[in-house]
């Protein structure tokens, strides 16, 4: 993580304003991309490979920026529903056709959800048949609004899928400010590592 350190003549290490700004730099990009991503970068670095360094620098722009689209997108879905998500039904599992059925749909498209990703339906051991159960059944309730809205069915995963797992609406809420939180800090950790590494190149450049 840091350039070579001269010796004295008595065998101690000499440390300069060069050694300083990696350190800086190294600090920085952890906080950004990670110990074992800032670690790479910095060993490209020293090995002169600069190229590979700005890739992996790159690559985590683009991966926070697609992250931000998805985060975007789930909160557009959620603010697309009418009122409130309706709550998992109470009662005994569905089959596709009474699901079919009381949603107003084919059964061949709560088959295509499941292939998409948005619906998860249990399987009959002995007959293969599927049973949709309470929150299966509100997870298919959200999607049919979702796909009237016009969302196609990536967008309408990715949502089914942050609000099976946040519990509901009101915790899914909760999860996407924290979320945002989480992208805005990680947008300044990358902006400042950015920053230390430049100024280290700097330094490298001029020496």
């Amino acid at each position: 993580m840091l350039p070579p350190t001269p010796r004295s003549a008595t065998g101690y290490r000499r440390y300069t304003a060069r050694h300083a700004q990696a350190l800086r730099a190294f600090l920085a990009l952890r906080r950004g991309h990670g110990h074992q991503q800032a670690v790479e970068i910095m060993r490209a670095i020293h090995r002169g490979d600069t190229d590979s360094a700005y890739r992996m620098v790159d690559a985590a722009h683009v991966a926070l920026h697609a992250e931000r689209d998805t985060r975007t997108e789930v909160a557009a879905a959620l603010g697309a529903l009418s009122a409130t998500t309706p709550p998992p039904p109470r009662g005994a599992p569905l089959t596709v056709g009474e699901l079919a059925r009381r949603l107003g749909v084919h059964p061949a498209t709560l088959r295509t959800w499941e292939t998409a990703g948005i619906l998860h339906p249990d399987r009959d051991r002995s007959t293969g048949y599927r049973h949709y159960d309470p929150t299966c059944v509100r997870d298919a309730e959200v999607a049919r609004q979702l796909r009237r809205g016009g969302y196609p069915l990536g967008q309408v995963a990715r949502f089914v899928g942050a609000l099976r797992e946040a519990g509901g609406e009101a915790a899914l809420r909760e999860f996407l400010d924290s979320w945002q939180d989480r992208i805005t800090a990680r947008s300044r950790h990358l902006l400042a590592g950015a920053a230390q590494l430049d100024a280290y190149l700097t330094l490298l450049d001029g020496s």
